[in-house]
C-alpha cells in the first residue's frame, strides 16, 4: 500500500480517511444494490428465490460491516481517539473474508475466486501497514 505523502512525509490521517471513505462507499453500494454486488462475488447463480434472498441479506450484512468499520475509524480520528483498533478490526474482517474464500475455493468459478481472494488479502495487508503507521 502506498500511503498518501505530503512534502515527502506520509500523511497517515489522509490515508486513514481515504480508506474509511472507501469502505463506507463499498458498504453503501452493497446495501443499496446487493444484486449488483453479488455478481462480483465468486459463486453461482441462485436457483430459488429463498437462496437469492439469503445472498442479498449476506451482501447487505457485509455492507453494514464495512460502513461500521469506516465510520468508526472516521469518528475515532475526528475525536482524537485511537484509530488503530478500527483499522485492525477491518484487517481481521478482510482476513476472515480471505479464509472463507480459500475454504470454498475449489467450488467457485476460478477467475472470480482468484480476484476476490487477491482483493481480500490485499486489503488485509494494506490495513496491517496502515495500522502500523498509525502506531
Amino acid at each position: 500500500m502506498r500511503l498518501t505523502q505530503v512534502a515527502g512525509k506520509i500523511d497517515v490521517d489522509a490515508t486513514v480517511k481515504a480508506v474509511a471513505y472507501g469502505r463506507i462507499g463499498l458498504g453503501i453500494s452493497y446495501l443499496a444494490t446487493p444484486g449488483m454486488a453479488l455478481r462480483l462475488w465468486p459463486g453461482r447463480p441462485t436457483t430459488t428465490e429463498a437462496d437469492g434472498a439469503m445472498l442479498r441479506m449476506m451482501a447487505r450484512h457485509t455492507g453494514g460491516r464495512d460502513i461500521g468499520l469506516g465510520v468508526g475509524a472516521l469518528f475515532a480520528q475526528k475525536h482524537g481517539s485511537p484509530v488503530r483498533g478500527w483499522l485492525e478490526a477491518a484487517m481481521l474482517a478482510d482476513v476472515t473474508d480471505a479464509i472463507a474464500i480459500a475454504i470454498a475455493f475449489r467450488h467457485l468459478p476460478r477467475a472470480k475466486a482468484v480476484l476476490m481472494l487477491g482483493a481480500a488479502l490485499g486489503t488485509a495487508a494494506a490495513g496491517r501497514k496502515l495500522a502500523s503507521a498509525v502506531g
